[in-house]
C-alpha cells in the first residue's frame, strides 16, 4: 500500500529572496537536523541571464531504525537524489527528491515548492508532498513503513523551525533585506536560451513533472488549500500526519463530491472518529453525505419551523457556554413527556428536531461563533441533562427505540460533537435506562459522561468544575435564569389521530414491538419468565386499550424436571400453592400506560398476570361464563424484557422503590418489597 503525505501551506512572513538565503544555509550540512549527514553537489547550471539556477545534489540521511533492521539491510545511511530548480524571475523554488538506496525495493518520492504568497508579495509559501511505496524489504515491510513515516513526519516538523532559525540568524547578522533579481544584459545569441528558461509554460527545467503553480486561494477555509496558521487558529493543533489526512480528505471531496462540501471542522470530526484512518473516515463521511441527501438536511435547514407544541413541551435548549467556551445545551429529560410528544408530533418530527436541527446543526453554528468570539478552536459542545423526575414512564419502549435512533444518527453523522455530558440528579431508575442505551454508545463517547446522583453535583467536583457559577441554571441551585421550557404532560387532546399515526407508519412500528392480548372475566392473560440466576431485572411496559385490569407478579422456585408454564388463577391469595406473589396487585384503568421493573433476588419461574378488575366472585363460575357468553373483555398491548445481571450496567440495589419528583406525569406510584426482591411501577394517565 502506498502511503502519502500532504502538508498544509506554511507561510513565512518574509520575502522570497530572504527565505532562499536561509534555505541555502542548510547545505552542505545542517546541525539542526541530526539525521541529515551531509550533501554534495553533483551538477549545477544557470541560464544566461542568471534567472534560473538548477542544482542536483546527493544527500545522505542516517537510518534511525532498530539495530537488527540496520544489520539486515546492511546500511547505516540512505542516499537521496535531489533536484532544485530556482527561478529568480518567477520567484519560485521547485524541489524533487527520490531515494537511490534500495530503489528496487522501496520507492520514496518527495515534491516541495516555495512560492510567493498570492495576496502578499512580501511573504513566502511552502508546500510539501511525499509518497512511500515499500514493495519488499526482507519481510520487514510493515515495520519499515512505520519507522519511515515516523521519521519523515518528525523531520517535517523540524523543517520550518530550521528555516526560521536561519532567518533569525541572517537578520541578527544584519541581512534583513535582499534585493530582487533584475535581468542582466545578455548577448543576442543567448536570447533564445534565456527565453526558453524564462518562460514557465515552455520550461521543462523550471516546472518539474507533477509540480503545479500556486493558486490564489490558499489561506482561507473556503479555498482549494489550507495554510498551517489557519489550521492552528481555527481547527487546533494537529500533528503532521493529521494535517495530511485532513488535506487529502478535503482534496478528495473537492474532486469527487458534487454537492456542498462540509466545513473543515466537520471533516476533521470524521477523521477523529476513525482515529485518522483515512479510508475509514472517507467511508464514514460518504455514508453521512448520502444520509444528508436522502433526508434533505440542507433543505430542512432553510424550511424547517418546529411545531409550536415542541417549542412548548420539549424541555431542551441552548444556555450560554461552559468553562472551556463550549456551547452549553440543557435538557430537562425528567420533566419531558416523551411518550406524549411522540404521540402528538410523531417520531420523525421529534427526530428531526432533536438529533438534526435544534441540537447538532445549531450546535455546529454555535461552535463556529464561539471560535470567533474566544479566538481559539471550539469544535464540540457540552450537554447538561437533568434527570429529576425520571421514572418508569420514560422506559416506554417506542420512546427508548426513538432514543436509540437519535444516538445512531448522531454517532454516524455528527461524530465528535459532544465534548462533555453532565448528568445530574440521576434517580434510582436510571440504571435501567443506562443498561438499555449504553451498548449503543461509542466507547470514546461514554468516557465523556459524568453522572451525579442526588445533590452531589453542587459541591467541589460537581458543576462548578465545568460551568461558571454565573451560568448554572436556577433550577439546579444557580443564579442564572434558564429559558429552557419546563416540559410537562402533553394533553391527549393534542395527540395525532390513529389515521395520522398510520400515515406516519408509527402504529406499525409500535405493533412490531408490542404484543396484544385480550383478558376475559375469569380468564387472565399470563406470561411466564424463567430466571436462571438471581439479581436479574424484569422490566414491563403495557398500555390498557379497553377495560380495567389488575396486574400482578408471582414467583415459584424451579423444580428439577419441570417446565416454565401453566396457568395460575389468583393462586397468590390461596395459602400453600406453588406460586407466591412478589408484586402487590396494581389496578390499571383504561387508557393508562404502565412501566415497571422488578429486581429478582432468586432464580425460578416468574409469572406476569393481567386479570379483569372486578369484585371478588366465584372463580369457576367466572371461567364458565367467559367461555359460554360474549361478556366484557379487556384489551392491552404489552412488552417485557429480562436484563441479565452480567449485562446490567449499574447497582441492582439502585432499582429499589423510590418516589418520583415528576408529579405531573405520575398519577400514582405503587411499589412493594419483600425479602426476595425490590420493584417499582409507574402508572401514567
Amino acid at each position: 500500500m502506498v502511503q502519502k503525505y500532504q502538508s498544509p501551506v506554511r507561510i513565512y512572513k518574509y520575502p522570497f529572496e530572504l527565505v532562499m538565503a536561509a534555505y541555502e544555509k542548510r547545505f552542505p550540512t545542517c546541525p539542526q537536523i541530526p539525521v541529515f549527514l551531509g550533501s554534495e553537489v553533483l551538477r549545477e547550471s544557470r541560464s544566461a541571464d542568471g534567472a534560473v539556477h538548477v542544482v542536483e545534489r546527493s544527500c545522505r540521511l542516517r537510518v534511525e531504525a532498530p539495530r537488527l533492521l540496520r544489520k539486515i539491510a546492511g546500511v547505516e545511511y540512505v542516499v537521496f537524489l535531489q533536484t532544485n530548480v530556482l527561478n529568480w524571475k518567477e520567484r519560485t523554488l521547485r524541489i524533487e527528491a527520490h531515494n537511490e538506496t534500495f530503489a528496487s525495493r522501496v520507492v520514496v518520492k518527495e515534491n516541495c515548492s516555495y512560492t510567493v504568497h498570492p495576496e502578499n508579495e512580501e511573504w513566502t509559501c511552502f508546500e510539501q508532498s511525499a509518497s512511500l511505496d515499500i514493495r519488499s524489504f526482507f519481510g520487514f515491510e510493515s515495520a519499515l513503513e512505520k519507522i519511515a513515516m515516523k521519521q519523515y513526519t518528525t523531520n517535517v516538523k523540524r523543517g520550518k523551525e530550521v528555516i526560521e532559525h536561519y532567518l533569525n540568524e541572517l537578520i541578527s547578522q544584519g541581512t534583513a533585506h535582499i534585493p530582487r533579481w533584475t535581468p542582466a544584459q545578455v548577448r543576442e545569441e543567448d536570447a533564445g536560451f534565456q527565453a526558453g528558461l524564462g518562460d514557465p509554460s515552455s520550461s521543462e527545467v523550471d516546472r518539474p513533472c507533477g509540480a503545479q503553480s500556486p493558486t490564489s486561494e490558499m489561506d482561507g477555509p473556503d479555498g482549494d488549500k489550507l495554510d498551517a496558521d489557519y489550521i492552528e487558529r481555527c481547527l487546533g493543533h494537529l500533528t503532521p500526519v493529521q494535517e495530511s489526512c485532513l488535506i487529502q480528505l478535503r482534496h478528495w471531496l473537492q474532486e469527487t463530491h458534487k454537492g456542498k462540501i462540509p466545513k473543515d471542522q466537520h471533516i476533521l470530526r470524521f477523521l477523529r472518529a476513525r482515529d485518522f484512518h483515512l479510508d475509514k473516515a472517507r467511508e464514514m463521511l460518504c455514508q453521512s453525505l448520502s444520509w444528508r441527501k436522502q433526508h434533505q438536511v440542507d433543505l430542512l435547514l432553510q424550511t424547517w419551523h418546529p411545531p409550536a407544541l415542541l417549542e412548548e413541551f420539549y424541555a431542551g435548549g441552548w444556555h450560554y457556554q461552559d468553562i472551556d467556551g463550549r456551547p452549553l445545551y440543557v435538557l430537562r429529560l425528567g420533566h419531558m413527556d416523551t411518550k406524549g410528544l411522540m404521540k402528538a408530533v410523531g417520531e420523525e418530527a421529534l427526530l428531526q428536531h432533536v438529533s438534526i436541527l435544534s441540537v447538532n446543526e445549531e450546535g455546529q453554528k454555535r461552535c463556529e461563533g464561539n471560535t470567533r468570539q474566544f479566538g481559539r478552536p471550539i469544535s464540540s459542545w457540552t450537554c447538561l441533562v437533568d434527570l429529576e423526575g425520571l421514572n418508569m414512564r420514560h422506559l416506554w419502549r417506542p420512546g427508548v427505540k426513538a432514543l436509540l435512533r437519535i444516538i445512531e444518527v448522531v454517532e454516524d453523522n455528527y461524530p465528535e460533537t459532544l465534548g462533555r455530558l453532565l448528568i445530574v440528579r440521576a434517580p434510582r431508575v436510571f440504571p435501567v435506562l443506562w443498561t438499555l442505551i449504553s451498548p449503543f454508545i461509542n466507547e470514546n463517547t461514554r468516557q465523556k459522561f459524568l453522572i451525579y446522583s442526588g445533590s452531589n453535583y453542587q459541591g467541589p467536583g460537581g458543576l462548578v468544575d465545568y460551568l461558571q457559577k454565573e451560568v448554572i441554571p436556577d433550577f439546579l441551585g444557580g443564579e442564572c435564569m434558564c429559558n429552557v421550557p419546563e416540559g410537562g404532560l402533553v394533553p391527549k387532546s393534542l395527540y395525532l389521530t390513529e389515521e395520522e399515526q398510520e400515515h406516519a407508519d408509527q402504529l406499525h412500528q409500535w405493533r412490531e414491538t408490542y404484543q396484544s392480548a385480550s383478558v376475559l372475566r375469569g380468564a387472565p392473560h399470563e406470561v411466564t419468565v424463567e430466571i436462571l440466576e438471581g439479581e436479574s431485572v424484569i422490566t414491563w411496559d403495557f398500555d390498557i386499550l379497553r377495560g380495567d385490569v389488575v396486574f400482578s407478579l408471582y414467583h415459584r422456585p424451579r423444580e428439577p424436571g419441570t417446565r416454565a408454564g401453566g396457568q395460575l388463577t389468583d393462586k397468590g391469595q390461596a395459602p400453600g400453592t406453588d406460586y407466591s406473589r412478589v408484586e402487590a396487585p396494581l389496578i390499571c384503568r383504561e387508557g393508562e400506560s404502565i412501566q415497571g421493573s422488578h429486581v429478582t433476588r432468586w432464580p425460578g419461574i416468574y409469572l406476569l398476570q393481567w386479570q379483569m378488575h372486578s369484585p371478588p366472585g366465584n372463580v369457576v363460575e367466572d371461567v364458565l361464563t367467559a367461555l359460554h357468553s360474549p361478556g366484557p373483555r379487556c384489551k392491552l398491548l404489552y412488552y417485557y424484557e429480562v436484563l441479565a445481571s452480567e449485562d446490567f450496567r449499574g447497582s441492582m440495589s439502585s432499582l429499589e422503590s423510590c418516589t418520583s419528583g415528576f408529579s405531573q406525569l405520575s398519577a400514582a406510584t405503587s411499589s412493594s418489597s419483600s425479602g426476595q426482591s425490590h420493584s417499582s411501577s409507574l402508572v401514567s394517565r
